[in-house]
């Protein structure tokens, strides 16, 4: 359908689009006939890092969706570093877009340049984590996850697993994201219902797959009962399963974002759980939604909720699919 659309090209219409989707501009002062690819737009993106799986295939569903409704992106990679995406926001901002998307690798670290973007009139859409945490930065809308519900339900799958008792282990992103701060909440509030699972260590990784390897051996060195492992994405999951497959050890471990490997890593039981943090809907929605601001649409809510299910072993190959295709 998407591709058909696109074929179409001046012939459709964006209030026709948006019509067929149920949207109307009926509460804009001129309506608009505009159609995505009879004027190329230019967006800014940037989110944590691409060495990341789930930055990546935001990174691939951007792309993908800009091609499809004729957006240019530019992409600055965050390079899991606070001041390389720093140094990142202040050049966009010195540049005309029409419009920027973000995922913040550090809440209230880019307010400053995020500000100047709106001074220039340019709508920025925040993605997946806060930019401001005092939610005073007036962006165009913010598209996330419902991280504590995801922190939540991973971690009750595993706690489930482990027969309700067992030592525990948390391994976190970055603290200051406020993605991380969610999923370590819900992990909490999953823990209140099983008085015997018992949280031996929790430390910081980072995402960093090789900080996670290093921080499990420790543990492995450390700790002769180890049940469970809880994880805030599924490449430090992926990461700590290597070790401790390498030491021989059974645990039990759960993540989120669902990326492909750990679908599969469910479906043949290396994994207990992992939940769906949608990478396609988040950045795909972005280029949507910064289609609308770039041309005049002022009723967007905002706050947009992206979610995804639980991986189960009948639904994984079903999310593979619609990941492949940037629609989740």
């Amino acid at each position: 359908m998407l591709r058909s659309a696109g074929a179409a090209g001046a012939g459709l219409s964006l209030s026709s689009l948006l019509g067929a989707f149920g949207l109307s501009f009926q509460e804009q002062e001129h309506p608009i006939c505009i159609s995505p690819s009879s004027r190329r737009l230019k967006a800014a993106f940037t989110n944590n890092s691409l060495t990341h799986s789930w930055c990546a295939q935001g990174k691939q569903a951007a792309e993908t969706w800009g091609r499809w409704f004729g957006v240019d992106i530019s992409w600055y990679d965050g390079q899991d570093s606070i001041n390389q995406q720093r140094k990142a926001l202040d050049d966009i901002a010195s540049t005309s877009w029409d419009f920027v998307a973000i995922q913040a690798n550090g809440t209230d670290t880019l307010i400053e340049p995020v500000q100047r973007l709106l001074d220039h009139g340019i709508p920025v859409i925040q993605m997946d984590t806060a930019i401001d945490s005092s939610g005073s930065t007036d962006v165009t809308t913010f598209i996330e996850p419902d991280n504590v519900y995801m922190g939540q339900t991973s971690a009750t799958a595993l706690f489930e697993k482990m027969g309700g008792r067992g030592n525990v282990i948390m391994t976190q992103g970055q603290l200051d994201h406020t993605g991380a701060q969610g999923r370590t909440k819900g992990f909490y509030q999953a823990m209140e219902k099983y008085p015997g699972i018992e949280l031996i260590a929790k430390n910081p990784a980072n995402w960093d797959a090789n900080k996670t390897m290093q921080l499990w051996e420790d543990y492995l060195a450390r700790y002769k009962h180890i049940a469970g492992g809880f994880f805030h994405d599924d490449d430090m999951a992926l990461a700590a399963l290597k070790v401790i497959r390498k030491a021989g050890r059974q645990i039990f471990i759960s993540g989120i974002d669902a990326v492909p490997a750990s679908i599969e890593a469910v479906m043949n039981g290396s994994m207990v759980a992992t939940i769906r943090n949608p990478a396609g809907r988040i950045h795909g929605g972005a280029v949507m939604v910064g289609i609308l601001a770039a041309n005049g649409m002022k009723a967007i809510p905002k706050h947009i909720l992206a979610d995804g299910p639980l991986v189960t072993q009948e639904n994984g190959a079903g999310l593979i699919f619609l990941e492949n295709l940037s629609l989740l």
